[in-house]
């Protein structure tokens, strides 16, 4: 699923992509807001609440926000620019060393919170957290062609709406019934995405309860071992 690229990919590899990493994207989203109160994925509203501090005046609080937006922006242009490199190079498995990065990053970022203790306040978790949500997000953006976005359920609940009115269109005869095997599966893909991260906001929050943030080393791992396998798998094990 971290291999084969946009419109080689199949149905069933969308699906595991979504379900894996929409999951990994919903508990740390989750632990992200058990920590400090507000999500690091969740770019509407960190957008919504910089321009409500720079309104109030509150311009402290108001640049930390902007430092959020624009880390999520530095980890997705950072993720684009190592795909189009490994592109050019013909790295098949280079999707799968961006979801290496995000491992080995959360596996060091879990060290860190458990051994230093030095952010109490949640600041590291989530600034880091950011970058790495962007730079996922980069990952399966490109890699399905926009058809996955692991942490945008804004825009997959809106994909979810609109496949549901075209599917309804089909019913009323103003769309061609040939076409309604595309709507179901894009209304599952998308249904299951939004399922996943769900699921894994929920498990993440009582992992986080029951772990603290050894949570963090837990995902990084399971990262890391699905993008080794893949690496393994594409023969890419050679360019690292």
């Amino acid at each position: 699923m971290l291999i084969t690229a946009e419109n080689t990919r199949t149905f069933n590899t969308d699906i595991r992509l979504a379900c894996t990493l929409a999951a990994v994207a919903g508990a740390l989203n989750t632990a992200a807001f058990e920590t400090v109160g507000f999500f690091s994925a969740n770019m509407t509203g960190n957008v919504s609440s910089l321009s409500d501090h720079l309104a109030k005046a509150n311009l402290h609080v108001g640049l930390f926000f902007l430092l959020i937006v624009l880390l999520f922006i530095a980890g997705s242009s950072i993720s684009t620019l190592i795909i189009n490199s490994g592109r050019r190079r013909q790295i098949r498995g280079i999707y799968a060393i961006n979801i290496l990065i995000e491992g080995l990053a959360l596996l060091l970022l879990g060290t860190v919170e458990i051994g230093f203790r030095f952010s109490g306040s949640g600041v590291l978790l989530v600034l880091s957290l950011s970058f790495l949500m962007g730079l996922q997000n980069a990952v399966v953006t490109r890699i399905s062609n926009a058809r996955v976005r692991t942490t945008h359920v804004s825009g997959t609940a809106t994909d979810i709406g609109i496949e549901l009115a075209m599917l309804f269109d089909v019913l009323r005869r103003k769309e061609s019934p040939k076409d309604a095997p595309l709507y179901i599966e894009r209304l599952k893909l998308h249904f299951y995405t939004v399922l996943a991260f769900l699921g894994g906001g929920v498990l993440g929050i009582w992992l986080l309860q029951l772990m603290s943030y050894l949570l963090l080393i837990v995902i990084g791992a399971l990262l890391t071992v699905l993008a080794l396998t893949a690496l393994k798998r594409s023969g890419s094990m050679i360019h690292l």
